[in-house]
């Protein structure tokens, strides 16, 4: 009968490990309402490109509304903007964040909510309950102004 050696380094686990240090509580800036979130997200972006093409961001947030961090989590075109909902969702994780607020910019300048815009929301809506994570607003962002999902009451 013959016997074979088995190669015990296949069968060694590889291991993932999330490391976040949180900024310090006081350094954080809170956000309380669609007027604070657009500021700090407009501080964000690069305003030489906010008319060029359309940008999708992600602001992480604590329990109490401070600001985590903020990441550019797409690039699109003028007409456009494609997201990764599985970038979105390891940011939180990474960050363990409790809430998020969603931010892009519209290149026309038209401030108007999109049918795209609102099916995107819907579907990081469904993902963030599961995951008890809340999304407290989606912001559109232009070079004049804004508009929030949930001034519009579309949230």
């Amino acid at each position: 009968m013959k016997t074979q050696t088995l190669d015990v380094q296949h069968f060694i686990p590889y291991e993932i490990e999330i490391l976040f240090k949180r900024p310090l509580y006081n350094s954080t800036k809170l956000i309380s309402n669609a007027e604070d979130a657009q500021k700090i997200i407009r501080d964000f972006l690069d305003t030489n490109k906010i008319d060029l093409k359309e940008f999708f961001l992600v602001v992480l947030l604590t329990n109490s509304n401070r600001v985590l961090g903020i990441s550019e989590v797409a690039v699109g075109t003028t007409k456009g903007v494609m997201i990764n909902i599985k970038e979105i969702f390891q940011l939180i994780l990474k960050t363990n964040a409790t809430a998020i607020i969603l931010a892009h910019n519209h290149p026309s300048g038209k401030l108007t909510i999109s049918e795209s815009d609102k099916k995107q929301t819907q579907r990081l809506l469904e993902i963030a309950k599961i995951m008890e994570v809340t999304v407290l607003d989606h912001i559109i962002i232009t070079s004049e102004s804004y508009t929030s999902f949930v001034n519009e009451g579309e949230l």
